[in-house]
């Protein structure tokens, strides 16, 4: 192949990540929810037609993305090619087959161009209910969580599936907002394969066969080099999360050989009875993206890339069975990329930040009026983030969602959604750890119901008994609190009553330090003080 040829296939490269962009900007834009229209938590990419993803949009969640990467396979193994036709679009919530818990809706569309399947599009976004108990931890079964929705047909040479669309609004407390989301979902794949359909006529190619063997050459090298750098060995780790009414322990152990990088995830707790289990596309998911942080955060996230990293696990709370009530597996599957990097960080020295508040903070708003008052009811999510841990040569982000990404509605948005009233949203002083390099710092969040109402809200909330661990020295950072605005204390979680009258406060947790806080420059420290961030001394 001439240079010539390598600078046409790298430039239908750059157009097919313009493709997936202008494919996630269309949900962005046409969502209903606002985890999705604020927040970004959704998922976009392409595929070819063995059901390898090729590229990714950026904007997306971890979580969403890698197991969208495996869950094509899964559409592929349940729809035959003879049942697919131009113009289809399918569905699933199922956690094991798809992203991990019922509220997030997977839609794959394949993609033909002249009769010919030339591959799929594939989106992922988390809708504001599913029916059930709600969005929390308190479900002893899936069967409890929400209504289940196999690998199916939403639609079907472009007719939708009107029966299915009938179940869902029988079956959600927000129907509008749902119902509106799936068509979001099939409209963005269908933006998706327009754009590609025009780029593979405008240069002439028929399929994209060759565009995917250059990406997948290209990632391979690249990823191939990575691993011949590091060192090779065994290394473990462990991290004690706050679980639902006791601690429970997460064990990984990284092996990195010759040409992968093997997570074993054995040692973890076992199956708990509460919603926080997670189905092992999830754990493995951000555990990829733990590794990929580290080793090759410049090589493109594709199904050749994702390869290298391989995951396994006997039955337990990181690779949940079905029927486990699996509801807020993002708790959990946000720390283990705390979890592998701890293990990565004795591997790799000096080049791995300390651990974070990790899990999103979370709240789901169940509101309505108090007996003999007139007003509305309302299913309100919001997405708050604690502190990111410090970084080699970096303080940490504070009120930053890492590793999800996602971003925090803004105030005005959430308060549309229902009769709420957010008092209060900002910074923590104190709650960064100490060190080098300081810990992010956690916010607090004053909530309340307009007059007339009160709530009950799905406490999805970890790093309350056990907060991220500072590295190298660094100090712990502060850990989370849940209380009424009288003092009362709260569940991390659960779904939980805030009366008439009184307001729910949020103290997300600090991220934890890096190095020595000996040796935190002292112009650092002065500046720490004087924008707040530091209030307690030198």
């Amino acid at each position: 192949m001439s240079a010539i040829d390598d600078i046409r296939l790298q430039v239908m490269w750059n157009r097919l990540i313009s493709v997936v962009e202008e494919q996630a900007t269309t949900l962005l834009r046409t969502a209903f929810s606002t985890s999705v229209r604020e927040a970004g938590d959704l998922s976009a990419g392409v595929f070819d037609p063995q059901g390898r993803m090729l590229a990714q949009a950026v904007t997306g969640t971890p979580g969403h993305v890698n197991t969208m990467a495996e869950a094509v396979g899964n559409f592929m193994a349940e729809i035959s090619r003879e049942e697919m036709f131009e113009g289809d679009t399918y569905v699933t919530n199922d956690p094991w087959l798809g992203t991990g818990h019922l509220h997030d809706i997977t839609m794959v569309s394949p993609s033909f161009l002249d009769g010919v399947l030339v591959g799929f599009f594939a989106c992922t976004a988390h809708v504001v209910d599913v029916g059930g108990r709600g969005f929390g931890a308190d479900g002893k079964s899936v069967y409890e969580e929400g209504i289940q929705i196999p690998i199916m047909k939403f639609a079907e040479r472009g007719t939708v599936n009107r029966d299915l669309v009938r179940i869902l609004r029988q079956n959600v407390r927000e129907p509008n907002q749902v119902i509106g989301d799936f068509y979001s979902l099939s409209a963005c794949n269908e933006v998706g394969h327009r754009r590609l359909v025009a780029l593979l006529r405008e240069i002439g190619l028929p399929t994209l066969d060759a565009i995917a063997e250059f990406i997948f050459a290209r990632t391979r090298t690249a990823m191939a080099e990575r691993l011949r750098a590091l060192p090779k060995g065994r290394w473990t780790n462990t991290l004690t999360t706050d679980g639902y009414d006791a601690p429970i322990p997460l064990s990984v152990e990284i092996a990195i050989g010759e040409d992968e990088i093997h997570v074993d995830f054995s040692g973890s707790a076992p199956q708990s009875r509460w919603g926080i289990n997670v189905p092992i596309i999830y754990s493995k998911a951000y555990a990829s993206y733990a590794l990929k942080c580290v080793v090759a955060p410049d090589i493109p996230n594709n199904a050749a890339s994702l390869a290298f990293f391989t995951v396994s696990s006997p039955n337990n709370i990181l690779h949940a069975e079905r029927p486990a009530p699996v509801s807020l597996r993002h708790v959990l599957g946000h720390l283990v990329p705390d979890l592998v990097l701890g293990a990565l960080a004795k591997a790799l020295p000096g080049r791995v930040l300390a651990e974070g508040a990790a899990s999103l903070w979370n709240i789901h708003l169940s509101l309505r009026p108090v007996p003999g008052r007139s007003g509305r009811r309302a299913e309100v999510l919001m997405f708050n983030s604690g502190g990111m841990g410090a970084r080699p040569n970096l303080d940490g982000l504070s009120a930053t969602a890492f590793p999800s990404g996602v971003h925090t509605m803004p105030i005005e948005a959430t308060e549309q959604t229902g009769p709420v009233v957010i008092w209060r949203k900002e910074l923590r002083p104190d709650s960064g750890g100490d060190g080098t390099w300081r810990g992010g710092l956690g916010q607090i969040i004053e909530i309340a119901a307009e007059d007339g109402h009160d709530f009950d809200f799905s406490a999805m909330f970890d790093r309350i008994d056990n907060p991220a661990r500072g590295r190298d020295g660094g100090g712990d950072g502060a850990p989370g609190r849940v209380t009424l605005d009288d003092g009362t204390r709260m569940r991390g979680k659960g779904w939980q009553h805030v009366p008439p009258g009184r307001r729910l406060i949020l103290e997300a947790p600090g991220g934890g330090g890096y190095g020595d806080p000996g040796q935190r420059d002292a112009a650092a420290r002065r500046d720490d003080r004087l924008k707040g961030y530091v209030t307690d001394g030198e």
